[in-house]
């Protein structure tokens, strides 16, 4: 039953066999990761230590792309212009150049980004630090 409603056996195998054939049905699920709770993300409880970045495309009017970092406490913003092609030593880079050079280096940064671009990205950042 969903929500006080009876849904016939052979409507749940419609819907069943729809979802099946839906390639962004496919696409979305995971097959071989295992499916876990989220973590949720620490609070913060300074300036500028945990940051959010993130990346804005397409924009009408510069027709370009921009590093989006938040301070995950204070929600101040910093507005980076870089291409969109640029690898994740050039975002390290304008980091170090925007960011790091006025409030530190942060203890933690989210972002919705692959794992091989920010394990990339932590790297460059330490390499760039000596470190």
């Amino acid at each position: 039953m969903l929500r006080g409603h009876y849904v016939r056996p052979s409507m749940r195998k419609d819907v069943q066999d729809i979802l099946k054939r839906c390639a962004t049905c496919e696409v979305a699920k995971s097959h071989s990761l295992p499916h876990g709770l989220y973590t949720p993300l620490s609070v913060p409880t300074l300036l500028w230590v945990d940051v959010s970045v993130d990346f804005i495309l397409g924009l009408p009017k510069t027709k370009g792309t921009k590093i989006q970092l938040v301070d995950c406490f204070s929600k101040m913003a910093h507005f980076i212009p870089c291409n969109k092609r640029n690898d994740a030593a050039h975002i390290v880079e304008l980091y170090f150049k925007e960011v790091i050079r006025l409030y530190g280096i942060p203890r933690s940064i989210a972002s919705y980004h692959d794992t091989r671009f920010r394990g990339h990205f932590w790297i460059t950042l330490w390499k760039n630090m000596g470190t």
